[in-house]
């Protein structure tokens, strides 16, 4: 894969810090394994079997993780504006079907939280969203059907 994940610098760094923790669960799973090596014939050995299959679950997220990092580019802030939506805009929107106000942050998608009203860029309603400007209605398709969106207000 040599498609980059752009994220936020907050999101590098959460992502290092995940990846800390995961190595630092190794040893750990190493001592599980030879806890259970010593316990005799490994064949019919459940305990070893599950510690080697947490091994292996360990390895691939942080083999996941590394290449994520690898492959990380970070948004530059400082080159954002509000003229039209683009990444790490906060908009806020008016859904003309049922007259609600809402109002989302565009980020990367490793970083969306809708509790935190963070949706990733690559949304059906980001992607809607994307390179319009204050005051105009997009048609947005999701799950549900086809939503009018009337943007209000575009900040960073």
């Amino acid at each position: 894969m040599s498609e980059f994940v752009y994220v936020t610098e907050e999101g590098l760094q959460k992502m290092k810090e995940e990846l800390d923790l995961l190595r630092n669960e190794r040893p750990a799973i190493a001592r599980m394994i030879a806890d259970a090596r010593d316990k005799g014939d490994l064949t019919e050995n459940a305990e070893y079997s599950a510690a080697k299959e947490a091994q292996g679950m360990l390895e691939m997220k942080i083999a996941r993780l590394e290449d994520m990092v690898a492959r990380s580019r970070i948004i530059d802030g400082s080159r954002i504006n509000t003229k039209t939506v683009q990444i790490l805009n906060k908009v806020r929107i008016l859904n003309k079907a049922n007259g609600s106000l809402m109002e989302y942050q565009l980020v990367p998608e490793g970083e969306a939280n809708l509790k935190e009203g963070k949706i990733a860029a690559t949304s059906p309603i980001a992607q809607g969203l994307m390179g319009r400007k204050v005051g105009d209605v997009v048609q947005v398709k999701v799950p549900a059907g086809t939503i009018p969106f009337e943007i209000i207000e575009i900040s960073i």
